[in-house]
């Protein structure tokens, strides 16, 4: 008997949801629910996208349901199994992920609501990285009002990378225990970390998915007297700063195109604004990618993963172009080939692997469902 567990990623205005053979590692049925509470829609809330879901299941049982959430503060540093007190710490970690976690709350109640009696797991981002060593998480201000509301880096993306470090280390064919790896996680939102022994060593995504990388919309890393400096120049109050730095930065901001393929074709084009934000995002990884390989004291493999870090010949050969100190060396032919399995574009002279893996986020969900469930 096959154990199959119901996948929900909930968001304000979607939810993405896939069945999983968990035995198998094998999707049974996948699809996604949008435009929800939106005007005209069909859908007006996530109980009645739920039902929709449940409608377009495929003939048999649900065994489980595990749940994406965003933000899991200090209280989560593994998956749990739903109650009332769980839901109650979510809640209280709103104010960390505000556009996030309402929505997975949402998704829960809806998904208790309509199958009673059914295991429901909570599967969190920033769980991965509690390992984070105090160093790597605590910002330079005052430890008091730091403790009181909770500011320090927890990083996201957790789910991806502990599936991409893990498939790593299986291509690789050594324990993962032994690699030190930085994995690159590419798409409209960005975050770099660095992964020793398995673990978490650091991360480029901090109190929010805001901090890092340049991001399809997100300005990543930005001198903090920005805020108050457009506050007293430019009138503008903390939720337009938040708006500006969150939906109208990163690329979007540099060269009116939020999706990198577009920026390409418009840098190709001879937009100079576009040809910018390519160098300002590759300028990026090379910073991170330079920065974890010191903190480990080397790296044995670099990782690109997320749907640009997938697809994009041109952003992995420009992040490592200047690696060849480090023994880094791509493979021009490899990296340029268009594939959709795990793979290296490393050539037979690079002292250090570098890999193209595809991320899947929720069979990652359903592994850490089945342990949660036994």
């Amino acid at each position: 008997m096959t154990t199959t567990v119901l996948v929900l990623n909930s968001g304000s205005s979607s939810v993405k949801w896939a069945v999983i053979d968990a035995d198998r590692g094998t999707r049974v049925a996948a699809g996604a629910v949008d435009q929800i509470g939106e005007t005209g829609s069909a859908t007006p809330d996530h109980a009645a996208a739920i039902a929709v879901i449940l409608a377009e299941l495929p003939a048999g049982r649900i065994d489980a349901v595990g749940h994406r959430i965003v933000h899991g503060g200090m209280r989560f540093s593994e998956a749990v199994l739903i109650d009332d007190a769980v839901i109650a710490a979510v809640q209280q970690l709103v104010p960390l992920a505000p556009l996030h976690n309402p929505a997975g709350l949402e998704g829960i109640q809806a998904a208790r609501a309509a199958l009673p009696g059914i295991p429901q797991v909570a599967v969190f981002d920033t769980a991965f990285h509690a390992t984070l060593p105090p160093a790597a998480y605590t910002y330079a201000i005052d430890t008091h009002v730091a403790q009181r509301f909770g500011v320090r880096r927890y990083g996201f993306h957790g789910t991806s990378y502990r599936f991409v470090s893990r498939v790593a280390a299986d291509f690789l064919g050594r324990p993962l225990d032994e690699l030190r790896l930085v994995v690159l996680h590419l798409g409209n939102g960005a975050s770099a970390a660095a992964i020793a022994g398995g673990v978490s060593v650091d991360t480029s995504m901090g109190l929010t998915p805001l901090e890092g990388l340049v991001m399809g919309t997100r300005s990543g890393d930005i001198d903090p007297a920005v805020i108050p400096y457009l506050s007293r120049v430019a009138g503008m109050s903390v939720d337009d700063i938040d708006d500006l730095l969150n939906r109208r930065s990163g690329l979007l901001g540099l060269a009116g195109h939020g999706d990198l393929r577009e920026t390409v074709s418009a840098s190709e084009r001879g937009s100079a604004h576009a040809a910018l934000a390519i160098e300002v995002y590759v300028h990026r990884l090379r910073h991170y990618i330079g920065a974890y390989a010191a903190i480990m004291g080397g790296v044995d493999a670099i990782v690109f993963t997320g749907g640009v870090g997938e697809n994009s010949a041109l952003i992995r050969s420009g992040a490592l172009e200047t690696f060849g100190f480090l023994g880094v060396h791509i493979d021009p032919e490899a990296n340029a080939a268009v594939d959709q399995n795990r793979r290296a574009i490393s050539s037979s002279d690079s002292t250090v692997a570098v890999l193209v893996i595809p991320t899947d986020e929720e069979l990652e969900i359903v592994r850490q469902v089945a342990d949660v469930i036994g």
